[in-house]
């Protein structure tokens, strides 16, 4: 048949239980789950495995999912470990290191580094093991929700055949594409993309070889390295083979000073920052760098009749405290469990998506109030000089850990951390003094507020 013929033609739809849109951490999380209930699941990912992705610092609740789907020794074989998260700062020349076998919550104390393609291609490739029907290079172009006929899922294959499924459930994990955020169900619009406005911020980023370990050390230790600047914050992550991935990330009034290419832009921040520029003066940039905006964003509803979105497809925060796909990861399992009882029983299935949105709207709620302070000078210095009163501290590495939803173990610890930095910004707007300077001197970078 010629060519031509091929790229229209339209094949007949296809049933199945469930259709996942999207291969990443989360879909594939999903979808292996359901998939080893014997529910028949479709995963559709648009590009070909492996592929670059960044996010490549993973937290120690992400080990649980592993566990559940088999491949924590797989994930180690392919990651550096990494036993918690260093803060340097160059207004406080030190650097303050959380290790997660500090925090409240002591089930899981490490985690791993990983080169995405890597990992994101071991996530795709269990749940085709486990039964999914994985198809890659598969773009979905069109939804036509309908939980009660089923819905109908258009998606053009790579050599422009159409395919057309009946899905009885639609779970959206297209991650930054969020897909389902512009289109129409039989109760109307079912959400668009909103950025965050508390957070708008952007990122540039690279792989670098001959980055020095942080100082004081005689070696690389696993830890990701957060260097706070004036203006934000650098990624600094290990991975195998002597690569560090380097990322700068900052508002859109910091990269609106950029003159010439995202590479010299992004060697130009590293420099401004002493104790970044100090690690990278005989680094190599291996690659190209890369830009990204609008970081932060949510999407609208999170799920509805017959449909839900999963991690990064209902909203993405900073990554400031590497949370995006521990959310992810823990997204998909709380909708599997979910979706899994609906297949059966849709009335049964309620309190479970109830759960399922108060769990996920509660993870984000809790590290967003972290990442919308992480820049305000009195949150910097209770990072660089943390204390341990009230189990503060612990509460603070359960949070850095991904142990954030609304685990008894961690909450009140967190709450006193709360309580004193509410305390703290307070007394500072009083023109008072808890850290022992002059009011009005720097703090963590910034001048602090007068009151007048």
């Amino acid at each position: 048949m010629p060519q031509t013929a091929i790229t229209t033609l339209q094949q007949p739809d296809q049933d199945c239980d469930v259709l996942v849109i999207g291969g990443g951490p989360a879909g594939s999380t999903v979808a292996a789950l359901l998939a080893e209930h014997g529910r028949h699941v479709v995963l559709l990912e648009k590009e070909v495995h492996p592929r670059f992705h960044i996010g490549e610092s993973l937290l120690p609740q992400n080990l649980r999912v592993m566990d559940r789907l088999g491949l924590r020794d797989r994930v180690a074989a392919i990651g550096v470990f990494k036993p918690g998260a260093a803060f340097v700062s160059d207004t406080h020349d030190r650097q303050v290191r959380f290790p997660f076998a500090e925090a409240s919550n002591r089930d899981y104390t490490h985690s791993y580094q990983v080169r995405r393609s890597e990992f994101d291609e071991l996530l795709f490739r269990n749940a085709a093991a486990r039964g999914a029907r994985a198809h890659e290079g598969v773009r979905v172009t069109d939804v036509s929700l309908d939980a009660a006929g089923g819905s109908r899922v258009l998606a053009e294959a790579a050599d422009g055949r159409i395919l057309a499924w009946r899905a009885r459930f639609v779970i959206d994990a297209s991650g930054r594409d969020t897909f389902l955020a512009g289109q129409t169900g039989p109760a109307g619009q079912i959400g668009g993309k909103q950025r965050n406005s508390r957070n708008n911020t952007a990122a540039m980023y690279g792989h670098f070889h001959g980055v020095i370990p942080r100082d004081g050390m005689a070696e690389e230790d696993g830890y990701i390295g957060i260097h706070l600047f004036a203006h934000g914050w650098f990624w600094f992550i290990p991975l195998r083979d002597g690569t560090m991935s380097i990322g700068v990330v900052s508002n859109p009034d910091f990269f609106k000073r950029r003159r010439g290419s995202v590479e010299d832009f992004l060697l130009g921040a590293i420099a401004s920052s002493p104790s970044a520029a100090a690690r990278t003066r005989n680094a190599v940039l291996t690659g190209p760098a890369t830009a990204t905006g609008n970081y932060s964003y949510r999407a609208g509803a999170i799920a509805g009749e017959g449909w839900l979105k999963v991690g990064d497809a209902y909203a993405f925060i900073d990554p400031v405290f590497s949370s995006g796909v521990c959310l992810a990861m823990a997204s998909g399992e709380l909708a599997a469990d979910a979706v899994q009882v609906w297949l059966d029983d849709p009335a049964r299935a309620r309190p479970l998506l109830r759960r399922f949105e108060h769990k996920v709207r509660g993870a984000i709620g809790s590290l967003s109030w972290l990442i919308y302070r992480i820049n305000d000078p009195v949150m910097r210095e209770m990072f660089m000089a943390p204390s341990n009163r009230f189990r503060m501290r612990e509460g603070l590495v359960g949070m850095l850990a991904g142990d954030v939803h609304r685990n008894p173990h961690f909450r009140p610890p967190v709450l006193a951390f709360k309580a004193c930095y509410y305390l703290l910004t307070a007394m500072h707007r009083l023109g008072m003094d808890p850290f022992g300077r002059r009011a009005g001197r720097k703090v963590g970078g910034d001048e602090l507020p007068q009151t007048p």
